[in-house]
């Protein structure tokens, strides 16, 4: 694989993930099932984005250290960072999604942590083997860039066409074909993710639930891999911005569960981010679009769309009474 990072930053990568893990595991054993309200939110996102960000200074020394090129090493941090906010951008669709299907199953709020955390490590895995293989397809095959890009095109459309309808979770294939393949019980027994139910040994919904988490996850990595190759092909680049913005996805849903309501509009945002990534991966051997113009873009568009969205967001009528 064509990438400029060290070997040694790809064993300090996998260390971090690791441990990161480990520790978020441990926190999460300690404090059991409870419903984690908007400042421990706050206050794991920042750790998380402090943590990210870290990381790239540290990529940003590593790549300056071992080729003695600061602009090169100026234009890798750059590229990790468009990457790292493309990928949390379009993972607030992805949390949005999330919130529909607890809500539809029911599932209490002290339960929703430990149903993310699998997620989490679900994620990391599935999108780690679609980035190498991704990669390989780049490398060896150049013109699935152009697949790519009219396949984010197409997305950025349809999302486009869809924001603002109100999904219908009973009709999903998905869920459909789960409930086929798997007995569920109609009740929740604590975080068990099997019961025993007349004798048989069932799914709880929150394995069903679990199930449908990871599937949402790996179809909206097809949209956000592709993004992100089409600002880089150095696959550490794109592995490694993907993975550390998966991490943060936890603390971010809870954020975002509370407000919402708020961003009712982001969607579009999305939607044009998406168009103007496969456009930018279509004409990638007409005309390349430079990294920070397309960081300009999402960032400029997403806060339009989040202003926007709050100065148009649906008053909530109180009681005066």
């Amino acid at each position: 694989m064509d990438t400029v990072a060290p070997l040694w930053l790809w064993y300090f990568f996998v260390g971090s993930v690791i441990v990161a893990l480990f520790v978020d595991f441990v926190v999460l054993r300690k404090q059991g099932a409870h419903e984690v309200s908007v400042k421990e939110a706050i206050n794991w996102s920042l750790v998380w984005v402090g943590l990210s960000l870290a990381f790239n200074g540290l990529f940003w020394w590593a790549v300056k250290d071992s080729t003695g090129d600061v602009a090169l090493a100026n234009t890798k941090a750059l590229e990790f960072l468009t990457g790292y906010l493309i990928e949390k951008s379009l993972a607030v669709d992805n949390i949005f999604v999330f919130l529909m299907i607890f809500t539809y199953f029911s599932v209490p709020a002290a339960y929703q942590k430990r149903v993310l955390m699998y997620g989490i490590i679900g994620a990391i895995i599935l999108r780690t083997v679609m980035i190498l293989v991704g990669s390989w397809l780049i490398e060896e095959f150049h013109w699935v860039l152009y697949i790519f890009g009219a396949f984010l095109l197409l997305t950025g459309i349809k999302m486009w066409w869809a924001s603002g309808k109100e999904p219908d979770l009973e009709s999903n294939p998905a869920l459909k074909l789960l409930r086929k393949t798997m007995p569920v019980s109609k009740n929740f027994d604590g975080e068990k993710f099997l019961t025993m139910e007349n004798g048989k040994r069932v799914a709880t919904p929150l394995l069903l639930v679990i199930a449908l988490v990871g599937m949402t996850d790996v179809i909206f990595a097809v949209d956000s891999i592709p993004a992100i190759f089409a600002i880089t092909k150095d696959p550490f680049i794109v592995l490694t911005s993907n993975i550390f913005a998966i991490l943060g996805l936890r603390a971010m849903y809870f954020l975002l569960a509370a407000m919402a309501s708020k961003f009712h509009l982001l969607s579009y945002g999305l939607a044009v981010v998406l168009a103007f990534i496969g456009t930018k991966m279509m004409l990638i051997d007409i005309y390349k679009i430079p990294v920070l113009v397309s960081l300009g873009v999402v960032v400029v568009v997403l806060a339009i769309t989040m202003v926007w969205s709050l100065k148009t967001a649906p008053k909530i009528a109180t009681d005066k009474s």
